[in-house]
């Protein structure tokens, strides 16, 4: 396996303050996933009215979410359509700076610059881009001018089956860590996300989860966000709305490589998870 360029370690109190005071906690913050399209893989079209959106946020929040993930595109792998700009601004401009003005930290999926600039300037704090920088090539630019917390995502244009997966996720983080020191964001501003899902067969991302510890050379917190993916159906045969079993399996296992975030559509029943987990462990 190819190995990443040598990265500093950000101290604790090098962290970006939103980010700091997510890592408090002896487990895992949870990001809730709020998608306002009509084509997400397991909840499109559920919120897409403003109203609906903002009565789901002040639920995830009440369940315990300590972020809210707010995405206009469907970045699903199979059958998403691609949106333009002015699409994705149009179905955010009523929805985001209402929910930021719960008080919960905000982020905005996308993979547009245009649309993380408007959003960083209207109430979202964190930037989430599923291309990890390499897609649109203003996208670093932005994220530092606003002094936002970036998550790396990695992916790919197509899956290969042949490929040792881990290698492929150094060499994408090595090459997403330089976009971002030429852009001057700090180490402190970013996280690290395998993609779960993305650009991988399902054995590739239970690979990517089995193997998360090899991440642990950029010395920077991790993403996971397994929640109801296509994998768990390859183990036990399963529609989107019955994963909830293996989301939670794998997300506990992912905390217990050392996630920081998990990113989960099922907010109640991840908190609970995680918090016994870490109790139980606790007693250790």
């Amino acid at each position: 396996m190819m190995a990443a360029p040598s990265r500093s370690n950000p101290a604790a109190s090098q962290y970006h303050p939103v980010l700091r005071a997510l890592f408090v906690r002896p487990y895992p913050a949870v990001m809730g996933v709020l998608n306002i399209t009509p084509d997400s893989f397991s909840d499109g079209g559920r919120f897409i009215e403003p109203e609906l959106a903002l009565a789901q946020a002040k639920r995830m929040i009440a369940e315990g979410a300590d972020i809210l993930d707010i995405g206009a595109e469907s970045t699903r792998p199979y059958g998403s359509k691609p949106v333009t700009a002015d699409e994705e601004l149009q179905r955010l401009r009523d929805i985001l700076p209402a929910v930021a003005g719960l008080g919960s930290p905000v982020s905005i999926d996308t993979m547009k610059a245009s649309v993380a600039a408007w959003a960083l300037g209207n109430g979202a704090v964190i930037a989430n881009d599923v291309w990890g920088l390499q897609r649109d090539p203003d996208m670093a630019r932005v994220i530092a001018d606003h002094g936002a917390p970036v998550i790396v995502m990695h992916n790919r244009d197509s899956v290969d089956p042949a490929i040792d997966i881990v290698a492929d996720m150094v060499a994408f983080f090595a090459r997403s860590l330089d976009i971002a020191a030429n852009a001057n964001i700090p180490q402190g501003n970013i996280l690290l996300d395998p993609g779960i899902g993305f650009g991988k067969t399902p054995e590739q991302s239970m690979t990517a989860l089995a193997r998360l510890d090899d991440l642990s050379r950029f010395g920077l917190p991790l993403l996971v966000g397994a929640s109801r993916k296509r994998f768990i159906a390859s183990v036990t045969p399963s529609e989107p709305d019955q994963r909830l079993g293996g989301s939670i399996a794998a997300h506990l296992l992912a905390a217990q490589r050392g996630a920081k975030v998990i990113r989960a559509h099922d907010v109640a029943e991840t908190v609970q998870a995680l918090r016994v987990a870490s109790a139980i462990e606790d007693k250790r």
